[in-house]
């Protein structure tokens, strides 16, 4: 008797497990999902660029000279014009040179008029006027050379610029070459990114490649830079390692915001001309590749691989695998296989697109 109870029980559980399953099985068979299209038209995407900024005229001042720093007159960080002192290195020596240069350059122009008061009177050969004009030039020389050292003493600013931190102080025994600091001419920025071979070529190979190209900068604090930069040139040459070449974009700089070695990242507008556009939603990736789920005729799901050219806020452009009358599901991708047959309820790409509350013009 127990046994058949134990036996009634078991093929009740097994009728009650196997209505469940077809009842599940029909749910799935019917399940309604939302489909739509993928739209056509005109758009354009953002792409950004690490960048490195540098002031377009970035020097090295160093001391030409050897001896003590006397004296400092500008600070740290300070703006100072063209022709503006900066350092002065004790010039004694230097003076005292000068002086015996033109003490001995004054001996050389009297020889000349002796020598020519001599020519006048036949009594010496214009060789020895000739000699003794080379003496005089050879000593008018050293003058201008002991100058030169005296005036390589006074460091002045070769152009208006900031300066960066003292690498030496008053009274240092300098070497010559030694750096004394940096100047940066900060009133044009030169800002370096590296762009991928692929989008190197769309750009090189564009219809409008003769205009220059405009790009905005985005600063290290998230704040969009308050001028538009040019890209003006591009290297000669591909890093083998990476693939990329260098882009230069040159930005004004009339507020001094900018300073040398700052980083950002270069923002590009990309336009797209007729491409497709689809909701990023209605994708799913596998190893790397991304795939939608095509609901064909008899409203049965294929997987298809997709290749996305560009991305924008919750939608990708599309270059390869879909048709514009193509139908893919928007929602609920996770709940449908492969040869799976829905019910589908279609959705204007245009509605879908304002649904989203997106700007793609």
């Amino acid at each position: 008797m127990t046994k058949r109870i134990l036996v009634f029980a078991a093929m009740c559980a097994l009728f009650l497990s196997t209505s469940c399953e077809s009842k599940k099985e029909l749910k799935e068979e019917h399940a309604k999902f939302l489909v739509t299209s993928p739209i056509k038209k005109d758009t354009s995407i953002t792409k950004d660029y690490v960048c490195q900024i540098h002031s377009i005229r970035h020097i090295e001042l160093r001391a030409i000279e050897k001896g003590y720093l006397k004296q400092i007159h500008v600070d740290e960080g300070q703006y100072v014009k063209e022709g503006q002192q900066m350092f002065n290195i004790m010039p004694n020596i230097y003076e005292a040179d000068l002086q015996k240069a033109k003490a001995e350059a004054r001996v050389s122009e009297i020889e000349l008029q002796n020598t020519q008061l001599l020519l006048d009177g036949n009594v010496v050969s214009k060789n020895e006027l000739a000699m003794a004009k080379a003496h005089y030039d050879k000593a008018s020389a050293e003058v201008s050379l002991a100058q030169t050292h005296l005036d390589f003493t006074n460091i002045r600013a070769p152009f208006d610029g900031i300066m960066d931190h003292l690498h030496v102080r008053e009274g240092s025994l300098l070497d010559e070459g030694e750096l004394l600091t940096t100047l940066s001419d900060n009133s044009e920025m030169w800002v370096y990114f590296n762009v991928p071979e692929a989008e190197y070529l769309d750009y090189i190979t564009s219809t409008d490649k003769a205009k220059k190209k405009e790009v905005g900068l985005l600063l290290a604090n998230n704040q969009t830079f308050n001028q538009t930069g040019i890209v003006e040139t591009i290297e000669g040459e591909f890093n083998n390692e990476t693939g990329n070449i260098a882009f230069r974009a040159t930005f004004p700089n009339p507020d001094k915001i900018l300073r040398h070695g700052e980083t950002g990242s270069i923002i590009m507008t990309v336009p797209f001309e007729n491409v497709l556009i689809i909701p990023q939603k209605a994708t799913f990736e596998i190893l790397d590749k991304k795939f939608v789920f095509v609901v064909d005729k008899d409203n049965v799901v294929k997987q298809r691989e997709i290749i996305v050219e560009g991305e924008m806020p919750n939608l990708f452009v599309v270059s390869k695998g879909l048709a514009e009358n193509d139908k893919i599901i928007l929602d609920g991708i996770r709940m449908v296989r492969e040869n799976q047959k829905i019910e589908a309820e279609f959705v204007a790409p245009k509605t879908v697109l304002s649904q989203l509350d997106l700007y793609t013009e």
